[in-house]
């Protein structure tokens, strides 16, 4: 054991003799210029802390070892006045990986940057302008589209409810008190025809304005040829005031004419329907007790509904009346419904803060039920503007940010002031122009080495 001990021993002073006895240049070889190897430290923990001599890592405190990798002969000593100083490349979404040339990080594949020595200009604070080779650029699928001029288009998407057509509501009621004898439409959702005959009524005023007109009809009958002319015109006069006040309490031409045939008032007279519908609302009993001005019907007709749509207030200055909308329902999928829009309230909900916009809709199917919800899309055309793909857009919730394409693998990130919505797209106010190459693929890992860069460089400018 001694034996070897000795014999490794008288090896390693051997062998340090050797390396501190200098080499003798060549003849005529000025001695500075001769080759020498320079032994680098690295720290087994932190590949990218190195040093030319041994010691400690600064970071974590492990002891310093040779790296036999990164070991390369030592440049000439430089003249006097120059300084030396060798570059590095560092990898841009691996920082630990640390290399001598340039090339590919073996880890991710994006290309080696200069460690230290890269001048980097953050046009947008904490984003920087990155480089991607070719070959980089296909694997992550990158796409470009140029920014354009063309007419702004909105579509509006807004929630709405199918409602009734005001115009086309109707609320029947008596004009005098009575009793209600006998109901025929005699339930909520039946459909009725104009004209129809609801239920009959008995009242005892209009039982007498039925005998003051049949007095009346005799009166002028008998004396239409009375050659005081005051008698005849007075008779005539008192006809014409009872008939009126019969068709005022909606007594019909057709009643009237029962009534001259039978020659006694009627003691049921049937209320009938101004238009046809559905009941929506009925009240009417038979036996019940009716009251003037009382809604003992509501009919509606369906054939034509209104849809009130609502609307965020920067949206109603592109709401006017005329322009196409379209409904869709879930209920009925791939049917389209088209209308127009009537009428935009002069108003906003306080609750809510939008305002509404009422669009009219043929509907002879009755398939938009009053009291739907649907998704209205209203399509506006107004002046030419700038327009940025709408994938192109990286929203932060402060800012709004794209990627331009600058050539030769450089992409830069461009804050934009954006305006509403057109078609696929946004209407750019402000921070590019027209035909410049945005991306709009592939931005979300451009945006995260942009950010990884300017991280970087912040760290390089603060090495404490």
């Amino acid at each position: 054991m001694s034996r070897a001990f000795s014999l490794l021993f008288l090896a390693a002073a051997l062998l340090w003799l050797q390396g501190c006895t200098p080499a003798q240049p060549p003849a005529g070889q000025p001695e500075s210029a001769a080759p020498q190897t320079s032994t680098r430290y690295v720290c087994p923990m932190h590949p990218d802390q190195t040093a030319d001599h041994p010691g400690e890592c600064p970071i974590c405190g492990m002891d310093l070892v040779p790296d036999t990798s990164q070991a390369t002969p030592q440049a000439p000593v430089p003249a006097a006045g120059a300084v030396a100083e060798a570059t590095r490349y560092q990898c841009p979404m691996q920082p630990d990986y640390v290399a001598d040339k340039p090339g590919e990080c073996p880890i991710c594949g994006m290309d080696l940057v200069p460690l230290h020595a890269e001048e980097i200009t953050l046009t947008v604070p904490g984003q920087a302008e990155v480089r991607i080779s070719p070959e980089r650029q296909q694997l992550i699928g990158v796409q470009r589209e140029a920014v354009v001029r063309r007419p702004l288009e909105h579509l509006l998407r807004a929630p709405g409810r199918v409602d009734y057509d005001e115009r086309r509501v109707d609320h029947v009621h008596t004009r005098t008190e009575g009793w209600i004898r006998k109901v025929y439409a005699n339930y909520t959702g039946q459909m009725v025809k104009a004209h129809q005959a609801l239920f009959t009524f008995y009242s005892p005023e209009l039982e007498a304005a039925q005998a003051e007109y049949l007095l009346a009809l005799r009166a002028v009958l008998a004396l239409g040829d009375n050659p005081i002319e005051e008698v005849a015109e007075g008779a005539a006069a008192l006809l014409s005031a009872s008939r009126s006040r019969l068709l005022q309490w909606e007594f019909g031409e057709q009643q009237l004419a029962e009534l001259e045939t039978a020659g006694s008032p009627l003691t049921e007279v049937s209320i009938y329907t101004h238009s046809g519908g559905f009941v929506v609302e009925k009240q009417a009993l038979e036996g019940m007790r009716a009251e003037p001005g009382a809604d003992l019907y509501t009919i509606a007709d369906l054939g034509v509904v209104w849809v009130h749509a609502d609307l965020y207030e920067h949206e109603l200055s592109l709401v006017h009346e005329g322009q196409e909308a379209v409904v869709k329902l879930s209920y009925y999928p791939g049917q389209v419904f088209r209308g127009k829009v009537v009428f935009v309230y002069p108003y906003v909900d306080t609750q809510t803060r939008t305002g509404k916009a009422r669009i009219e809709f043929q509907n002879p199917d009755w398939k938009l039920k009053p009291g739907m919800f649907t998704q209205v899309e209203i399509e506006t055309a107004g002046r030419e503007g700038l327009v940025v793909p709408a994938s192109a857009v990286l929203e932060s919730g402060k800012r709004s940010l794209v990627f331009v394409d600058r050539g030769e693998g450089r992409f830069e990130p461009r804050e934009v002031e954006l305006g509403g919505r057109s078609g696929e797209g946004y209407e750019v106010l402000s921070g590019l122009h027209e035909g410049e190459q945005v991306i709009t693929s592939a931005n979300f890992l451009i945006d995260s080495e942009s950010q990884l860069k300017a991280a970087l460089s912040a760290m390089s400018a603060h090495p404490h």
